[in-house]
This record gives C-alpha cells, sequence and structure tokens, in this order.
C-alpha cells in the first residue's frame, strides 16, 4: 500500500460524520439539494466539530472521467471473431443503446431517488451515519452517481498501474472509510453539477461490474444472454441489475440458484417503483433461470481463437507479438500491452478461415498432434506481391499456460524467438535457390555445366571478403540428389544436388550469397542476422523460420517483388478511427529476369526430386529440402496467388528423422517429398479449387553481353514441345514452311539454326510433310567415274 493522501490523515471520524451531516442537512432544505449551493454552504459550515479549513479544501472537486478500459477484439479477414484481450471485459455503448428496462432496473436496485437529488442522497445518508455510529452494522448509502465516483477513481488507478490507489477508492465503507465516503460525495455534488443525469447514468452502465470480470451492461448481455445491451428483457435486466452489489456471488453462470434469488428481490423493487406489473412480476419469479440464460463461452486469449477458426490460436499469438514488439502501438511494451488490453481495439488480420481450416487439416493429416513419433510439422501461407499471411497451422494445440499437457504449447514453429516462436529450423536445399539467385546476377546460367564430382574443397577455394577464410577442409555429402560428374546448373537444381552447388558456389561471393538471401527476409530465427557466409550455408545449415522462407519464395512469383510478412490489415479505435499498421514495405529486390529464371528453373522440381508428388494442376514451382541426416525436411512451393512453406522436423532438436513409424507408416529416411511435399500439395490443391491460376509469365533465361546459349537439337520432336523449349530457354521461333524428312509428319523435320546463338535470335522451324527426302546418292558418280 502507498502512502495515505493527505485529505485522509486530515480528516478523523467526528469530523467526517460532521461534513457528512452537515451535506445531509443542507439537502434536506426543500427536499432537493441544489448541486450549486452544496460546497459554499458545506464550506460555511466546515468549522463545526474541530473541522479544519484545510481537511476539507484538500478534498478532490473534480473527477477527471477518461474513456472506460474496453476490450480489444481481433478479426480474421471475413470479419469472424479470433479472440478478445481484456484486463476487463467491456464495450462501451450509448445511452440509447441500453433498454429501457435495463436502466430502470438498475435505478431501481441501485438508487430510486436517482433523479432526484444532486449527488448524495440525505435521507440514506442520514440513516447510514446513525447505523454506523451506533456501531449495529455498516451501510455505504452510496448513490448511483457515487458508485460512478467510486468506478471512476478505481478504473483511474488501474490503469494508472497504482493498486494501492485502487485499493483506497475500494475501501470506502465503514469508519475506516469516512475520509473516502466524504471524498465520493463532494465529487459526486461537482459531477451532477456538470453533467446531465444521462450522462451519468450511461458513464455508470458502462463501467459498473456486472459478473465475474464482466464490465458494462452491453458485454454483460452478451455474455450471459448472447444478446445485446438494447434487446434486453425485463427477467435479463433484473438478473444483471442483481449482479452489481456482489459481482462473484451473484454472478449468473458462477452461482445460478443465488442469482435467480437475488433476482427476485430485484423484480419486487421493479414492482413497487412502477416499472413492471404484478402480472409481469408473478410470471417473472416463476421462470427458472436456465429457461432464458444463454451464456457465450468466453473469448479471452488467443486459447480461444481455435474454437472460432481451427488451429488459429497460433497466428492470434503471432498478432499479439506484432502488438507488443512494433513501435507502431506505442512507445515502450508496457504502452502497447496497455493499448491492447484496455484500448478498445478493433484488429482486422489476413488470416483467410477457409485457408486456415485446409492448412490446419493438412499439417494434421500429415502428422497427427498426437501421433506416437512426437514429430512436429509446420506451414505458413504467404500472398505474392502483398505479404499477407493468410494461414499458419502446427501438428499441435495452442495452449499459453503453465500447466499445458504434451502436445499442446504456445512456442510457435513458424515464427522467430521474438515473435512467440522457436529459433527456426535447418532449411537444407531450399536454401537453394538463393545461390542460384547470385549465380544468375554474376551472369551465369541455368545450361552451364558445373562439375558435381567432388565433395571436399578446402575453405580458401571459397571466396568470402567479408569474414576471414580459414585453411581447413570443408566436406560434405549429397542428402536429396546422389548424381555426381559434369552437369547442368538445371539439372543440379532439379535433383537438388549439393556437389554442385558446391562447386558453384566456389565460382561465386559467399558474401553476396548470404546478402541476397538477407534482402528477401531470410535470417537466422535465433538472432536476425543473415546468415554467415559459410560454404555449409549454401546448403542451409543455419536456422530460419518457415514464415520468413514462405515470404522468400512469394518474392519470386511476384517477379521478384519482395514484401515483408504482413498479419494485420487495420486497427480502430472506440471512436472509429484507425491507428496505422504495420507495413509489407513492398520493393523490387530481385531483378524481374532473374526471378523469372528462377520460376522456371524451380518449375522442374515436379520432375525432379518432387517426382513423387506428381505435376500440379496449375502452374507452379518449388524446392524440396533435406539436412545431412533427415533431420529437418521442407517443401516449399509457390504459385502466382500463394507461397507455402512447409516444415517436418523435432521441435526440441536436431534430431535424425530416420528408421520410424510416422503416421502409421514405416519410415527408413524422411526426405522433403516424404511428408513435407504431400502436405504441401494435400493444402495448395485444395485451396486453388474453383480459383484460377495465372502462369508466372515469360520464363526466358537471363540475357548477359556476348552469352551465346546452345540451342537444342528438336529435329524428331512434336513441333509444340520443340517451341515451348525453345521459348523457355529465350529465343523466339517461326515455324517455316514443311519439309520431306525422316520423321513424322508434324513433327520436327528440320531447323535452321544449330550449336549456339545469341540469346533472343529466331530459331526456324520446318515441320516434316511426312515424305522421305530424295535419294540422293542415285545422281552421284561412281568413284571409278571419276
Amino acid at each position: 500500500m502507498g502512502a495515505r493522501p493527505a485529505w485522509d490523515r486530515q480528516v478523523n471520524l467526528a469530523q467526517a460524520i460532521s461534513l457528512l451531516i452537515a451535506f445531509t442537512l443542507l439537502a434536506g432544505v426543500g427536499g432537493l439539494l441544489a448541486a450549486g449551493l452544496v460546497l459554499p454552504a458545506v464550506a460555511a459550515l466546515k468549522g463545526s466539530a474541530g473541522v479544519t479549513s484545510t481537511a476539507f479544501d484538500s478534498l478532490p472537486a473534480d473527477l477527471d472521467v477518461k474513456a472506460v478500459s474496453e476490450k480489444s477484439t481481433m478479426l480474421a479477414a471475413d470479419g469472424t471473431i479470433l479472440a478478445e484481450f481484456y484486463a476487463e471485459d467491456r464495450k462501451a455503448v450509448p445511452l440509447e443503446s441500453i433498454a429501457p428496462i435495463m436502466q430502470q432496473a438498475v435505478i431501481a436496485t441501485e438508487d430510486k431517488r436517482f433523479y432526484h437529488h444532486g449527488g448524495v442522497d440525505p435521507t440514506g445518508m442520514l440513516r447510514a451515519v446513525a447505523r454506523n455510529a451506533s456501531g449495529s452494522d455498516t451501510q455505504g448509502a452510496s448513490t448511483l452517481t457515487q458508485q460512478y465516483v467510486k468506478n471512476v477513481l478505481i478504473e483511474s488507478a488501474l490503469r494508472e498501474g497504482d493498486r494501492a490507489a485502487a485499493a483506497d477508492a475500494r475501501e470506502a465503507e465503514g469508519t475506516e472509510g469516512y475520509g473516502r465516503k466524504l471524498r465520493e460525495a463532494k465529487l459526486a455534488v461537482a459531477l451532477e453539477n456538470a453533467n446531465t443525469k444521462a450522462e451519468i447514468l450511461e458513464g455508470y452502465l458502462n463501467i459498473a461490474q456486472f459478473g465475474i470480470a464482466v464490465y458494462g451492461a452491453e458485454s454483460a448481455a452478451q455474455r450471459f444472454f448472447s444478446k445485446p445491451a438494447s434487446d434486453l428483457d425485463y427477467l435479463e435486466s433484473a438478473t444483471l441489475a442483481g449482479v452489481t452489489q456482489s459481482p462473484t456471488k451473484w454472478d449468473p453462470v458462477k452461482n445460478p440458484e443465488a442469482s435467480q434469488s437475488r433476482r427476485d428481490v430485484v423484480l419486487g423493487l421493479m414492482l413497487a417503483q412502477g416499472y413492471i406489473t404484478a402480472d409481469e412480476h408473478a410470471r417473472g419469479v416463476a421462470t427458472p433461470l436456465g429457461d432464458y440464460l444463454r451464456p457465450q463461452a468466453s473469448k479471452l486469449s488467443c486459447m480461444a481463437a481455435g474454437d472460432q477458426v481451427p488451429g488459429s490460436g497460433f497466428f492470434c499469438d503471432y498478432v499479439t507479438k506484432i502488438i507488443k514488439n512494433d513501435p507502431t502501438f506505442g512507445e515502450t511494451v508496457d504502452d502497447r500491452l496497455e493499448l491492447l488490453y484496455r484500448g478498445g481495439l478493433t484488429i482486422t488480420t489476413t488470416l483467410d478461415p477457409r485457408e486456415q481450416a485446409l492448412a490446419d487439416a493438412e499439417v494434421k493429416n500429415g502428422i497427427p498432434v498426437d501421433d506416437p513419433s512426437g514429430v512436429s510439422s509446420a506451414i505458413s501461407v504467404v500472398e505474392p506481391g502483398t505479404g499477407r499471411v493468410t494461414a499458419m497451422a502446427q501438428n499441435r494445440v495452442y495452449n499459453n499456460t503453465s500447466e499445458a499437457p504434451a502436445r499442446q504449447t504456445a512456442t510457435n514453429f513458424n515464427t522467430d524467438t521474438g515473435y512467440g516462436g522457436s529459433s527456426g529450423f535447418a532449411p537444407g536445399s531450399t536454401f537453394k535457390p538463393f545461390t542460384l539467385l547470385q549465380w544468375l546476377r554474376e551472369g551465369h546460367t541455368l545450361d552451364e555445366v558445373v562439375d558435381a564430382s567432388p565433395m571436399s574443397y578446402p575453405i580458401r577455394a571459397f571466396a568470402a571478403p567479408c569474414r576471414r577464410v580459414g585453411t581447413e577442409i570443408y566436406s560434405f555429402g549429397n542428402a536429396e540428389g546422389s548424381a555426381s560428374g559434369p552437369m547442368t546448373v538445371l539439372d543440379a537444381t532439379q535433383n537438388s544436388v549439393n556437389s554442385a552447388y558446391i562447386a558453384m558456389a566456389t565460382k561465386l561471393n559467399l558474401c553476396s550469397i548470404m546478402e541476397g538471401a538477407a534482402s528477401l527476409g531470410i535470417v537466422q530465427g535465433g538472432n536476425g542476422k543473415p546468415f554467415d557466409p559459410l560454404p555449409a550455408n549454401v546448403i542451409g545449415s543455419q536456422s530460419v523460420a518457415p514464415l520468413r522462407m514462405a515470404a522468400a519464395f512469394a518474392a519470386f512469383s511476384a517477379g521478384g517483388v519482395y514484401c515483408k510478412p504482413v498479419a494485420i490489415t487495420n486497427v480502430t479505435l472506440p471512436d472509429g478511427s484507425q491507428l496505422p499498421v504495420p507495413d509489407a514495405a513492398c520493393s523490387q529486390v530481385v531483378e524481374p529476369p532473374i526471378a523469372a529464371q528462377l520460376n522456371f528453373a524451380l518449375g522442374n522440381v515436379w520432375s525432379g526430386t518432387g517426382k513423387s508428388l506428381g505435376a500440379r494442376p496449375y502452374p507452379a514451382s518449388g524446392k524440396t529440402g533435406t539436412t545431412s541426416h533427415n533431420e529437418d525436411t521442407w517443401f516449399v512451393g509457390y504459385n502466382s496467388l500463394r507461397s507455402a512453406a512447409v516444415w517436418v522436423g523435432f521441435s526440441e532438436g536436431f534430431i535424425p528423422v530416420q528408421n520410424m513409424m510416422i503416421n502409421g507408416k514405416q519410415i527408413k529416411y524422411t526426405y522433403g517429398a516424404t511428408i513435407a511435399g504431400p502436405t504441401w500439395v494435400r493444402y495448395m490443391d485444395q485451396a486453388m479449387e474453383g480459383r484460377t491460376v495465372p502462369g508466372f509469365g515469360t520464363s526466358g533465361r537471363v540475357v548477359t553481353p556476348d552469352n551465346p546459349v546452345a540451342v537444342p537439337e528438336l529435329v524428331g520432336h512434336g513441333l509444340d514441345e520443340a517451341t515451348a523449349l525453345l521459348q523457355s530457354v529465350g529465343f523466339e521461333v517461326v515455324v517455316g514452311d514443311p519439309v520431306p524428312a525422316h520423321t513424322g509428319e508434324g513433327t520436327v523435320g528440320a531447323q535452321d539454326v544449330t550449336g549456339v546463338a545469341e540469346m533472343g535470335s529466331t530459331v526456324t522451324l520446318h515441320p516434316s510433310n511426312g515424305s522421305s527426302p530424295p535419294d540422293r546418292s542415285a545422281s552421284l558418280p561412281d568413284a571409278e567415274d571419276g
């Protein structure tokens, strides 16, 4: 407890009683106390019973009424309520939005002379003073206005974090509380002098407690009867009006029998004061509380979000961490949390309920929550070109309590440590596109051949000017692709050959590779720093969050435009004004021709390491990923509408996922296409149902000066197939006249360009007319003829 205020120390029992009696005597003149006359009249009497001028004058005379604490509501993109956050479950509404019968029930119960006093009730106060002074019992005799004052003082103290002041405001009954009661009386009179009765009643109905952790008539109506306060009938109103005197004792859900008994008392008061008829009273007391009680389950905190949209608790938690961490919502963490829990925000998010339900179902279909293996899985989904997070799920149940049972957690596998997540997971071969990005930027091509034979290199073989190079030997293995020897970069990408990518890295600047990845949001999940420029990171050894991977690959889909992941579209205050929200800061990070090249290269995954997944019925690209001993496996894939990253592994540590039964199947070695890939396919195929999925546009190769490109030999191939292949590698195609050829009719019978040619040049294809070419040997002279 803090130090007692000066006014409380200066007023003793006799003085306080004297001043209270002075209030009541003046109030009795003419039967009505004019609010404007109270303070000067009492001041004239303040010398009685030894009350000093300082004691009375030091009492506060102005009540600082601020906006009440209101609950904040988080919505999905379609308006579905995900969760609510509050220190006090309250939604403030204007008086006209509260049923008149509810207003009358409260007045009948709390202050039947409300419209006939100026802030203090002379009759009730004199009675209370007499009884309290005699020691027979204690009575408060507070008017509704005084109760409102008391609630405002408590609310203000709690908003300022002053628990001692809040306790002082609550302790206003009995002989120890006369000083505080006197303060309430003085403030009540001043409040009545400055406000209408309607304004005071509205304030009271919005601030008073109507149940355990339920504040204000609107929230109480929704909580107990699933309807707005404007629709309350007389029975519901009587029930709520009876609760305020003891919110726990008469809470309708917690203590229904006591609540019904209290309701009947209130119905009697309403009858006596003419607010209901004798028939309504008789029918009311004969009606069991359970006949009209329609309680809503509390939506408090993200643990309730999953009841609204499957598996959305983790996304909900992510949004709260954005508000907690982002200075957009306040200078300090305390300011931001105060805004969330008391600011009455309406937070509209990017979550798509349909996509979220699909993501939650499919990540759990891949590995059930209660699977004996204990292997974890997570999926993050991002919209290319906007950064909007449309789904986020994992095969765990969200639970932020300290007693959470097994397979229930508040740790979000999809996000960084600072946003409720783990420290991320090793991306394995899903990091290779960032090496490929730098490869193309430095003028190399997809059809360039590299030697994938060496399985070790001296560290000095790698250029890393931003880091000191050692003298050790770097050795590695091929986790997914086992091919070796000379191969094109396109083949190395399609088959995810580590040794080929390490060979590529010896021709590049490792620092530039990691900087390029960082520009796409790929940083370490635990500390937010770029990946270290080490050869091991070319094949993804450090850790990153799935959400970051989904957002990075979304940039490839969007023609090289990278957008930071965003989860909030707008935040509205109770008065309808809007707060700024974190911006996706979309920008052109990857050159469009290179993004097209990446889309083309990664589009071959369906015939490479993802062959078992089958071709997609829409244009799509992606990459599998597997760490050295199958600890972390991934599939990160995208089309023009969505990018999704699926991770599989042990969240507890870097543990091989080998030789175990997972979801009823014995798995020797887990790869990116084993569980993560099928999960991605099941989710994406359903998410795209009924939608037109555009392609990525032109996927020609990167044009560099003086860089001739090999022209494929296409005689004998189908004309359409040959045309598409030439165009995919950057050539223009013209179909010429049919020619006689040994190939089948309609296939390519001849082409005018072979060998190598400049990028963008034209190749003419002549289809075969189905007839054999003439036999030239008959016209040639025999040898002996000279």
